[in-house]
């Protein structure tokens, strides 16, 4: 069944159309993991931490595709919605080639700078040469790392988000092969790592590049165009949020890192790199179902059809409360098997690692609500809105409880953290939500 941006979205349909891009950032996050699995169980404990010290920094840099992915697909749906394919094309078309520019130009700067970053990050000194050679090199695919970011977004856009979850798979399937043969068979640690994630995101950016080079039968193809500083300003604002919620989620991540540092150690950084890449996946799903839904809402709202936001609305909010639910279940009965998986070579960072996740696992109860009320306001066109949930939940709510709360809780409290950021988020994403009602109507 061929489900196009215009139709009415019942439950079963919402599901079989976001499902490919659930599974796709699933995917994208396992094959995250997989880096993590095979540096930690490999190369060893430092070597892992190397890597979680640097990722941050890493994913800020890719967070400028997921803003131009996210702002462009909200940009593009609408004009779609309004029925200017022509104009639609442009716009989708100026997109690609500023990503790919500006692709290149942060891997200039990102390679040049790495080793003062990873002084500025904390990295001792025996973290400082897997810090800065795992650096390099995943930094040098940025432009590749953006373009599957974008791609990700425009693919449902154009009504093919099958396509995007067969090049996801593809570059999946690429990186863990390869991380079993450079980092498991070679022994080539975190360069082997860096040089598997990087091909495999080669393969997700630039394959769905030549799919739209191609004469294709989606909404959205590449067609000559031009700098129109309007629109470009415009998607740029729009999907700050998720640039915002990129850069404040790796800044809160080196903060994570400062206060592990000091409380426990390098075994804190490993732990709660763990913690991360099983968040990663879980995460994901809400992601997923955001990116899916954010075209339809798009559409619609360049339509005028508020029936069918208060549709989404509802089915979204429907779809993160029950997910939430069940994902925090989940998490608290996989906490030790998940940490075995990672650290069960070393009791202590076992131990450590397993007790953390059971008390982060309750973040995962509200964090989908609030991914979706940042999404949906950024599909609505409103980046200002959608940037103040996703700041105030990352940079300042789990800043201040990871700052504060230690003093008062000792280390738990930095596994609290989170989940106490997702409860004052919920809070102002629900403000904002009935605030904005009369403007959308979507209620």
């Amino acid at each position: 069944m061929n489900i196009q941006l215009s139709d009415h979205f019942t439950y079963k349909k919402l599901f079989q159309f976001t499902l490919p891009s659930i599974i796709m950032m699933v995917f994208t996050s396992i094959y995250g993991v997989v880096d993590g699995f095979f540096v930690s169980n490999f190369a060893g404990k430092t070597a892992f931490a190397a890597v979680n010290l640097v990722m941050p920094f890493v994913m800020i840099l890719g967070g400028v595709g997921f803003m131009i992915g996210t702002g462009g697909t909200a940009l593009v749906s609408r004009v779609l919605g309004e029925g200017d394919k022509d104009r639609a094309n442009r716009y989708f078309s100026m997109m690609v080639y500023g990503t790919l520019i500006i692709g290149l130009l942060l891997s200039v700067i990102g390679i040049a700078f790495m080793e003062p970053i990873a002084a500025f990050l904390g990295a001792t000194e025996e973290m400082m040469g897997d810090c800065v050679l795992y650096g390099r090199l995943v930094i040098g695919f940025t432009a590749a790392f953006m373009l599957q970011n974008v791609f990700q977004s425009f693919l449902i856009a154009a009504e093919k988000p099958k396509l995007g979850l067969a090049a996801t798979v593809a570059a999946g399937i690429t990186n863990i092969t390869l991380d079993a043969l450079f980092v498991g068979v070679f022994r080539w640690g975190c360069a082997g790592a860096a040089v598997a994630t990087g091909l495999s995101q080669c393969i997700g950016g630039i394959l769905s590049l030549l799919y739209f080079i191609r004469p294709n039968k989606s909404l959205l193809r590449l067609t000559k165009t031009k700098l129109e500083k309007g629109p470009l300003l415009r998607a740029f604002g729009n999907g700050s949020s998720e640039l915002m919620s990129n850069i404040s989620s790796s800044v809160v991540s080196m903060l994570y890192n400062f206060q592990l540092l000091k409380y426990i150690g390098e075994d804190g950084v490993s732990a709660y790199g763990v913690l991360m890449y099983v968040q990663f996946i879980f995460i994901a799903i809400f992601i997923g179902y955001s990116i899916g839904s954010a075209p339809v809402i798009s559409y619609h709202y360049g339509a005028g059809n508020h029936a069918e936001l208060k549709n989404m609305l509802k089915k979204s909010v429907s779809f993160s409360v029950l997910a939430g639910i069940l994902l925090t279940i989940l998490a608290f009965l996989l906490a030790k098997p998940l940490a075995g998986i990672f650290v069960g070579y070393d009791k202590q960072l076992f131990d450590l690692t397993s007790h953390a996740f059971q008390l982060f696992s309750l973040s995962f109860l509200l964090a989908g609500f609030n991914i979706f009320a940042s999404s949906f306001f950024t599909a609505l066109n409103n980046g200002a809105v959608s940037a103040a949930i996703s700041f105030l939940r990352t940079l300042v709510f789990q800043t201040s409880s990871v700052l504060i709360l230690p003093f008062l809780l000792g280390v738990d409290g930095i596994w609290w953290a989170i989940t106490v950021a997702e409860i004052c988020a919920c809070i102002i994403s629900v403000i904002f939500l009935f605030a904005r009602r009369r403007n959308y109507h979507y209620f």
